[in-house]
């Protein structure tokens, strides 16, 4: 029997996908619990669409990702912080600083989640630092921390 997976069941498959499974396993555990549905043609079509559709918005969410990598690659990020005599900073410049900063300069939110920094900065300098926009998107950037006036 065919039946069309309304969410991801484990070792069966994904949501959207039509698979084959026994007529009892359907019948008593998918249907009752609705983690599927019967395979009907209108189903099917339906299944499909959705799933181009998906594919789609992932495609143009790839694409913004690429183009908003170009546009921050190799780019130098400057964050102003207060620092004592020998460049210790009195805080930290963390993932949170440098997604601002990045965010005023591209007009666009960045999720501090997606600065990879593998623990905050606390001295003056300069930091190559990645920032993941998408999976397999990534753009370096230079995180430059220079003194508060």
């Amino acid at each position: 029997m065919k039946v069309i997976l309304c969410q991801d069941v484990k070792n069966l498959g994904k949501k959207g996908d039509i698979v084959e499974v026994a007529e009892g396993y359907g019948r008593n555990y998918l249907f009752p619990r609705g983690l599927a549905v019967p395979a009907s043609e209108g189903k099917i079509k339906e299944a499909k669409l959705l799933k181009e559709g998906k594919a789609r918005k992932e495609e143009r969410a790839r694409r913004e990702a690429q183009e908003m990598a170009k546009k921050i690659e190799g780019r130098v990020v400057k964050i102003a912080s207060r620092a004592g005599e020998e460049g210790k900073l009195y805080g930290a410049v963390t993932s949170r600083d440098i997604a601002r900063a990045l965010s005023e300069i591209l007009g666009k939110e960045i999720d501090k989640r997606k600065v990879e920094l593998e623990e905050p900065l606390k001295m003056l300098g300069s930091y190559p630092v990645s920032v993941r926009l998408y999976p397999g998107v990534q753009a370096k950037i230079t995180v430059e921390v220079v003194p508060a006036e």
